[in-house]
């Protein structure tokens, strides 16, 4: 990457797990935040009207430190397991991982459905992946309080079908792409694995702008891939940044909308600009301006929505 995208500003710049839900993103952040407990917050509610989803609501939330952002825009998308959520318990950083871990499976429990049973494996002395009533995945893990120390949530993805195999591809392509990034742990499949293919990923993880994340292959039967009701949230400063990412992203043209983008494995993007926040919490007429702006960009072009934010 260029030294347009590695000022010292932009690596604070986190990557933000987008969700995407049909009316239900004020009611799943309460209830999050509710089950978490810890450093956890509904931190913003922003409505937006005229929108080709009608009237939508934004919500910005925090998990034990992990900013999340989601939107009520209608049932376009549904969630699936291709993009969950690791949430680490530590008995070296909490004397209570593992009721706490027991506690909040119970909490996600509710009205989910269990994708792998809250049980011991090879990995770990207490596992689960549950997908909770709203259709977000979620795997809870108790660490090794051996290991290097990761954070409370890591977005993790899950390569299936003609993606496949490309877990460590993946995670090559984004530390390229991104400031302030690292290859972490890779754990691979051994023969007599199949379906999965020796070599391939078991589970690696990587860093991106000073942010986790976790990448899987399965080469098991499965009905989903990467959509778009879990994207990742790129915030930038400038205008060259938005381009730097757009360019080196983007692959899928009619994808392209509203700052959203598919990369080459499916994944999909939003890579919009750390001001946003401040251009849309002005006036309700200042927010209407804004959105009417940028409902009509695929890459989000900065001036044009300050002019909008300032009525010129």
């Amino acid at each position: 990457m260029d030294n347009t995208g590695k000022s010292a500003s932009n690596i604070a710049h986190k990557i933000t797990p987008h969700l995407w839900f049909d009316k239900e993103a004020k009611e799943a952040a309460e209830f999050y935040v509710a089950a978490f407990g810890g450093d956890s917050a509904v931190t913003s509610q922003t409505p937006l009207s005229d929108t080709p989803s009608g009237d939508v609501e934004v919500v910005s939330f925090r998990l034990l430190g992990h900013e999340f952002m989601s939107i009520s825009a209608g049932p376009l998308f549904k969630f699936n397991p291709s993009i969950s959520f690791m949430v680490n318990f530590d008995p070296s950083q909490r004397t209570d991982a593992k009721p706490a871990l027991n506690a909040l499976w119970g909490k996600l429990a509710d009205g989910g459905t269990a994708l792998m049973p809250l049980d011991k494996y090879p990995f770990s002395e207490r596992y689960g992946w549950i997908q909770d009533e709203y259709g977000v995945s979620w795997q809870l893990i108790l660490t090794n309080p051996a290991g290097e120390v990761r954070p409370n949530i890591i977005p993790s993805l899950l390569f299936t079908g003609g993606m496949c195999g490309k877990a460590e591809e993946a995670m090559k392509f984004y530390t390229g792409i991104f400031e302030n990034s690292k290859q972490g742990m890779v754990a691979r499949y051994g023969p007599g694995m199949a379906p999965d293919k020796e070599g391939t990923v078991m589970f690696e993880d990587y860093m991106l702008r000073g942010q986790w994340f976790a990448s899987m292959d399965s080469a098991h039967k499965h009905d989903f891939s990467f959509n778009e009701a879990v994207s990742l949230m790129v915030n930038c400063d400038t205008q060259a940044e938005i381009d730097y990412f757009w360019e080196k992203l983007s692959v899928v043209p009619q994808a392209e909308a509203c700052g959203w983008l598919k990369d080459k494995f499916g994944v999909s993007w939003q890579v919009v600009p750390s001001q946003m926040g401040e251009l849309m919490g002005g006036s309700a007429e200042q927010r209407a301006r804004v959105t009417q702006a940028f409902l009509k960009m695929k890459k989000f072009d900065i001036a044009a929505l300050q002019r909008a934010a300032a009525g010129s």
